[in-house]
């Protein structure tokens, strides 16, 4: 088996172009521009929180200057002096120490200060459980910020989605373009979900601790900030290398959506001529693909983290080395070393978060490139303002000079002029890629005509808006297509605001009645868009029922019985028969049997009208339609025998 799903489509390779990594940035951050109120709250909250935080390793090493002072207080002689102590030590020759007790708040002879540490202690509990406290509330509040962006990122895109033309969607594969709406935005709420906090704190810590360490000793900050370039360069360079590697990830996430959505949804299609193997080995190579993308990814942006540990540990020894040295000569108290080292470590953490934190941002800002991507997609002409109407929608259509491309160099309907009164059916008949379908979506204006005019009763219906005109045309197709819900809510789906009566009179009339009294749940039935539960026919009369609720005056009725059996296809013939009276209906079918009562039959060839007239009058002709039916009628008759 062929097709889009074996050999690839357009798009499908991995991306060969990092993205735009600061713009998208700087885009999907304008997107926050709805909670500036509150995230200036995660500001604040994350401020004291930080705040807090960097005041408890001090307050800390107050408690450990209380304990040492004591501990050393009491070895000294009790009634002297600290400076009388010290200048004893001088003389037996403990000048080291000296230098040590010169630089301590000590009272010779005394021990520790039970109720001085004790209320150190608190203080330092009360510091930490607020600081806990605030980081609470401004995660919970984060949280909120990030699902509502989310959100409104979703409705956006499904908006995009349904402005988008008919002509962009048809060349993108389903499966990517519905891993963009979901996968994509969710991946982007996670990393700003993991990442916003994060940084905030982070960097908010770094100043702080900063600020800290410089108060207590610039001489250990300078220190401590050596390994900073170094860490900033490491993260650089591996930043550097992992980010197109984030891109070709989520690009072979779409394109594997994709792939399944197409073996998924044609699966009889693939188990009927045996191409489980061919998918398989497609799936198998995008499978493989989209492992190496996101190992590289993963395993080089993980390098981040054990390179910062090495840079910490780096940092710890030195700042231990020298202030141990710092403390032995009187210069820094033991709590104010033991503050700076958790200081050290507080300064480390942050940069090591920030480095780890690059893998996440840039996973996110690839998904939100491709979201992005699908928002820039051109969109459908917007409609006239105010929109032209009809002064009585009667079903008059005119084509007048109409022609149209899919490719600007491939002419397809060329100076097409067509008109059909109210009420008349017109059947459209020819080979495959005639133009027949084209036609149809012209006049629905899914697709722009590039020359001439359609009128809709004397109205150009590009003066129209969209919504007005197909609210005059009902559609029923080949493919039929059911969302998942009872038949009764599937049939009122044709009109809003549809009563319960006539929803049952719209079935009564196409014979939908007649096989769901049959059903144990009567119109309460469920069924899905693949129509699980009822056969082929009775969906196609479901459908019918649903365009007869709807009450157009224009019918489009695209093959409608092409998949039916003979049997079925009566019913929907008497269906459809009921739908059209009154209407104005354009009837595209294979089955040539099926439009012999056409008013007028218009036989297209590469985008022409080449023949048009009743059905006996084109059987007479011998042209075109009469190849076509005496061709059908030979196959009927030969696989009859």
């Amino acid at each position: 088996m062929s097709g889009p799903g074996l050999h690839g489509r357009p798009g499908m390779a991995p991306a060969a172009r990092s993205m735009h990594f600061g713009a998208s940035l700087r885009r999907l951050l304008r997107t926050l521009r709805a909670e500036r109120t509150w995230l200036a709250l995660v500001l604040v909250l994350g401020a004291a929180s930080v705040a807090l935080s960097v005041l408890g390793p001090k307050v800390l090493g107050d408690a450990t200057n209380i304990i040492f002072n004591g501990v050393v207080g009491r070895t000294l002689p009790e009634g002297v002096t600290q400076e009388q102590a010290v200048a004893g030590l001088r003389a037996r020759g403990e000048g080291q120490l000296a230098d040590m007790v010169s630089g301590m708040d000590l009272v010779p002879g005394q021990g520790i200060d039970f109720e001085a540490l004790g209320r150190t202690v608190l203080a330092v509990l009360a510091i930490y459980v607020l600081s806990a406290l605030f980081l609470w509330l401004q995660g919970r509040i984060l949280a909120h910020v990030v699902q509502r962006t989310g959100a409104r990122l979703r409705t956006a895109a499904q908006a995009k989605v349904d402005r988008l033309s008919l002509a962009h969607l048809d060349r993108q594969a389903r499966g990517d373009v519905l891993s963009r709406v979901t996968n994509d935005i969710d991946n982007v709420t996670q990393s700003l979900q993991q990442t916003l906090s994060q940084m905030v704190t982070s960097v908010l810590t770094v100043v702080g601790v900063l600020a800290m360490m410089f108060w207590l000793s610039w001489q250990l900050a300078l220190i401590a900030l050596v390994t900073v370039p170094l860490s900033a360069v490491m993260t650089m360079v591996i930043a550097k290398r992992s980010q197109p590697q984030f891109v070709a990830q989520w690009k072979s996430t779409g394109d594997l959506g994709g792939l399944v959505e197409e073996a998924f949804t044609g699966h009889e299609v693939v188990t009927a001529f045996n191409a489980e193997e061919a998918f398989a080995r497609a799936f198998s190579e995008e499978n493989e693909r989209l492992h190496r993308a996101s190992f590289r990814s993963q395993f080089i942006s993980g390098t981040i983290m054990p390179a910062m540990t090495f840079v910490s540990n780096l940092n710890y020894v030195l700042v231990a080395v020298v202030g141990g040295l710092r403390v032995a000569s009187g210069a820094l108290t033991l709590g104010e070393v033991q503050a700076f080292i958790q200081y050290s470590r507080q300064f480390s953490q942050p940069l090591g978060h920030l480095a780890s934190m690059a893998n996440l941002v840039q996973s996110g800002v690839a998904s939100a490139e491709r979201i992005f991507e699908l928002m820039d997609a051109a969109e459908e002409a917007p409609d006239p303002e105010p929109g032209a109407r009809p002064a009585a929608v009667r079903g008059r259509v005119e084509l007048t000079g109409v022609s149209f491309r899919y490719e600007p160099d491939t002419p397809l309907i060329e100076d097409l002029d067509l008109v059909v009164e109210p009420g008349q059916t017109v059947a459209v008949v020819g080979p495959t890629g005639a133009g027949k379908t084209t036609l149809v979506n012209l006049i629905l204006r899914f697709y722009e005509i590039d020359g001439g005019r359609i009128l809709l009763d004397g109205v150009d219906t590009r003066e129209m808006t969209r919504q007005d005109l197909r609210d005059q045309i009902g559609m029923v197709l080949q493919d039929t297509w059911l969302f998942r819900g009872t038949i009764a809510e599937n049939i009122a789906f044709g009109r809003a605001g549809a009563t319960e009566e006539e929803v049952r009179a719209a079935a009564r009339a196409t014979s939908v009645d007649r096989f769901v009294r049959s059903l144990p749940e009567g119109y309460g039935t469920v069924i899905d868009d693949e129509g699980g539960g009822v056969s082929s026919g009775e969906k196609q009369l479901v459908t019918i029922a649903r365009a007869f609720l709807s009450d157009p005056q224009i019918l489009i009725l695209d093959e409608a019985t092409s998949s039916v059996d003979t049997r079925t296809e009566l019913l929907v013939q008497h269906a459809m028969a009921e739908l059209r009276k009154g209407r104005t209906s354009f009837v595209i079918a294979h089955r040539l049997s099926t439009i012999r009562d056409a008013d007028v039959i218009l036989v297209m060839e590469r985008g022409r009208i080449v023949e048009k007239g009743t059905h006996t009058e084109l059987l007479a002709a011998h042209g075109p339609y009469a190849h076509l039916y005496e061709s059908q009628f030979a196959s009927a008759v030969t696989g009859g025998a």
